[in-house]
């Protein structure tokens, strides 16, 4: 199933993509795609529902805003160097066990909202990654049981600040985890849908200029692998997401190296999991947008575009 979330900010409602192409409202059968319907069998019930009670499904207009396809995980995890060519062009070694990192999970909006460089940046980057979201709970997991306790897919543009990052000192998460920094979606895509999530086309532009294009077959941990270990360190819960690392190609990588500015327009996408696009704004722009009767988190998150094209 193709499964999506749409409205406003903070309100979204609960989708799915027809095989026929159109998107309807399922909030007839559940308020969201939170941890209860990703753990508990959620698709599957769905599923089953459609059958019977598709006729009182709303068609969905053209234009709507996609929210985020989960609502907020209990941790965004990311994968860094999965990619042995960007682990060369970050000037890093080919790591020898997954290096791990947090974003937090108010960093998450919408595949299309805007996206906030952050006051002070610099140096905001690019990083087209699939995403891994969690069905069932996952601790000390094999590898060879790990994809039990996958959902499904998803695309995410992992936004990163590299001064904050690289210079500030201590640990990556500081150049991650700005507000907007971490587009999710259009679509959830349940794991029965990808053929093989290790043979996937994956792609970024800026400003119509090809800067990433790769295959997830250039993993250097594949997902199993991944969700056994981070499952070693931490439980993983429905919905929480693991963001699997990006190829080749991000601003830090060129000589000298090429960062993103406000009106820039950033498009990415992976088959089967569509595409997604955010225009970069600047800190100072947000934040005259943020009137004393517009709150900053109403403003985040509210840019609305027309549905993305599938890849």
């Amino acid at each position: 199933m193709k499964l999506f979330r749409y409205g406003s900010s903070g309100h979204e409602k609960p989708g799915v993509v027809l095989p026929d192409g159109r998107h309807v409202d399922v909030s007839g059968f559940t308020r969201d795609y939170d941890e209860d319907f990703l753990g508990n069998g959620g698709a599957t019930r769905l599923e089953k529902w459609l059958r019977q009670n598709l006729g009182c499904c709303p068609d969905l207009p053209a234009t709507f805003r996609y929210g985020p396809c989960v609502p907020r995980p209990s941790k965004i995890i990311c994968i860094g160097l999965n990619y042995s060519r960007h682990a060369a062009e970050s000037g890093m070694e080919r790591p020898k066990e997954p290096v791990i990192f947090l974003k937090a999970p108010s960093a998450l909006c919408g595949p299309n909202d805007d996206v906030v460089i952050p006051k002070g940046s610099q140096k905001t980057d690019w990083e087209v990654e699939l995403a891994v979201v969690v069905g069932e709970p996952a601790s000390y997991v094999q590898a060879e049981h790990a994809m039990n306790h996958v959902f499904g897919y998803c695309l995410h543009n992992d936004y990163s600040e590299r001064e904050f990052q690289l210079e500030r000192g201590g640990q990556w998460v500081k150049g991650k985890s700005a507000d907007t920094f971490a587009p999710l979606g259009p679509y959830l895509v349940t794991r029965d849908e990808i053929q093989d999530a290790h043979a996937l086309h994956l792609w970024l532009k800026v400003n119509g200029e090809t800067r990433q294009e790769a295959s997830t077959a250039d993993f250097i941990f594949p997902i199993p692998d991944l969700v056994s270990y981070v499952s070693q360190f931490m439980t993983l819960l429905p919905g929480d997401v693991i963001s699997t690392g990006t190829p080749p190609g991000v601003g830090l990588g060129f000589r000298p190296p090429r960062y993103l500015k406000p009106g820039d327009l950033v498009e990415l996408g992976i088959d089967g999991l569509g595409s997604s696009r955010q225009r970069l704004v600047s800190y100072d722009e947000w934040a005259r947008a943020t009137s004393s009767t517009t709150s900053q988190r109403q403003f985040i998150g509210t840019s609305q575009a027309a549905r993305p094209r599938w890849s």
